[in-house]
């Protein structure tokens, strides 16, 4: 036997009335008292505006140069990573065809005094390319580290030069 039970039936909630309408608050306004600023102290609040004004202008020089040093900054470090990884490729290149090229001899070797021949000559070659490929790629990425450093420290220098 199953037994079966209903929800109870929620009744719509009518829509507020078409024409209803909140009742408004109004401030009451009260009448200030008008009061004469003496004119000292009408002098130094107009200084105090223009040095604001002043400060505000220098300030936002400053940001607009050091925005143009950070966006020359970032092209610069970008092509300096690209021109690294440009060379990391290009030493793997090398590297990896002068890993066939040994396979290859090693393959066309015929003695085991000339496989060991061959390993000795290849290791040598090896090491000596691997020691200019890190020369290389360390001047490289000292002379990234340079260019993209000096543009910050000028920049970020005469930034400070101008508001100070």
């Amino acid at each position: 036997m199953a037994e079966t039970t209903t929800a109870p039936k929620v009744k719509p909630t009518k829509p507020p009335a078409v024409g209803f309408e909140m009742p408004k608050f109004e401030m009451p306004k009260f009448d200030m008292p008008k009061v004469e600023m003496p004119a000292a102290f009408r002098e130094l609040a107009e200084r105090g505006v223009a040095q604001a004004k002043d400060t505000y202008e220098k300030m936002k020089a400053a940001a607009e140069e050091a925005t143009d040093v950070l966006e020359t900054t970032y092209s610069t470090a970008a092509k300096g990573a690209s021109d690294y990884g440009l060379k990391v490729i290009e030493a793997a290149r090398v590297n990896t065809n002068a890993a066939f090229d040994f396979a290859g001899e090693l393959m066309a070797a015929k003695t085991l005094s000339e496989i060991v021949e061959l390993s000795s000559t290849h290791a040598r070659k090896h090491f000596e390319a691997l020691t200019q490929q890190t020369k290389e790629l360390s001047a490289l990425a000292q002379k990234v580290a340079t260019d993209t450093a000096e543009p910050i420290k000028s920049g970020v220098t005469k930034a400070f030069a101008k508001v100070a």
